[in-house]
């Protein structure tokens, strides 16, 4: 397969244009194994799309995209819930091990959902424009974004759309998300709000997003590869003259880390267990997004630079693999500063 080009097994809906892509593995459950390629293009950030397909497509056509990185069993069990809510489902996988893929591959078959094997782990922002990429190709008008750690409730999508039609602003509406709960704890995620009265940031698991946005602000920054990728889209949105909403009805149950409680010196906290790994990407990751939104949003950017300072320090003061994860905070901080992006190794 030649560089730019993608292989999809299925019947082509229509021609297509699309940004470049690293080289990608697609099956369909239920398709013919007709191998296609489809010639993509980089064009100067614009999606080019051509339709001869998809024209009747409702203008509240859903494609839900989930990225998986070694998914459980259970995991898998739930993308039958998602299916009910929504009119099509692609899974983009970053290489996990072959016995998570079969089991992957027999749900496509079942359920009839698109699967994505990426070659490598591309991180979370690579897994998810490649699944946004298949949706818009498909003449899917919104896409609704989930990792594995996510699940949604009862109407999740009604309740999400209801807030978007009943926005005064619609218009302007990049990217509406729900309300979060943790499962484990029953607690409902902090929400800092703008002046519009939307959150300033918020995570791309349960975004509902209308594919028009792709068009006008461009992809996820692949270049952060994981961490920090939800705080620049909400940003450059932001940036852009666009609003993030949230909906009070609709709920995603969502666990963020391994938080678990903790008391030192009197004090009681929930650290949240980060890896190593991922202590050196949102180190890293807050430094370039910091830098590169704080002319723009200073008041919050500073507020969020506290913020992190007290995460880092609830880190060193009660989580294990402490002298390892102040190493990849300091690495990944001078790497945020020099510029050196994309996947690191050896974390």
């Amino acid at each position: 397969m030649q560089d730019g080009e993608l292989s999809y097994v299925g019947h082509p809906p229509f021609s297509v244009e699309l940004l470049a892509l690293e080289g990608i593995r697609c099956c369909q459950g239920s398709r013919p194994t007709v191998k296609r390629l489809f010639k993509l293009e980089v064009r100067s950030a614009e999606l080019l799309l051509t339709q001869q397909g998809a024209e009747g497509m409702s203008d509240q056509s859903i494609c839900a995209v989930i990225v998986t990185y070694h998914p459980s069993a259970r995991m898998v069990d739930k993308l039958s819930d998602i299916l009910v809510q929504v009119q099509g489902l692609v899974v983009v996988d970053n290489n996990s091990a072959e016995e998570e893929l079969r089991t992957l591959r027999a749900a496509s078959q079942d359920a009839g959902f698109q699967l994505i094997e990426n070659e490598e782990n591309l991180g979370i922002a690579a897994a998810l424009n490649h699944g946004i990429q298949w949706a818009i190709a498909k003449g899917y008008q919104w896409v609704i974004l989930l990792d594995q750690d996510s699940t949604i409730t009862y109407e999740f999508v009604s309740h999400m759309f209801a807030t978007w039609e009943s926005h005064p602003e619609r218009e302007r509406v990049c990217s509406i998300h729900p309300k979060y709960i943790d499962p484990d704890t029953g607690q409902e995620a902090l929400v800092r709000r703008a002046e519009d009265g939307g959150p300033i940031i918020s995570m791309t698991s349960g975004a509902l997003m209308p594919t028009w946005v792709f068009t006008q602000l461009g992809w996820f920054a692949s270049d952060l590869f994981i961490d920090e990728v939800d705080t620049e889209y909400c940003l450059r949105i932001r940036a852009s003259g666009y609003l993030v909403i949230d909906s009070r009805e609709a709920v995603l149950l969502h666990t963020t880390g391994h938080s678990q409680g903790k008391v030192v010196l009197g004090f009681r906290f929930r650290p949240s267990f980060h890896s190593p790994m991922r202590r050196y990407y949102m180190a890293r990751n807050r430094v370039v997004v910091y830098r590169r939104y704080f002319r723009r949003f200073p008041r919050w950017i500073l507020l969020f630079t506290i913020v992190s300072l007290r995460e880092t320090i609830k880190c060193l003061l009660a989580e294990p693999d402490r002298a390892r994860k102040l190493r990849n905070m300091v690495l990944g901080t001078w790497d945020g500063l020099t510029g050196q992006m994309g996947r690191r190794d050896g974390l």
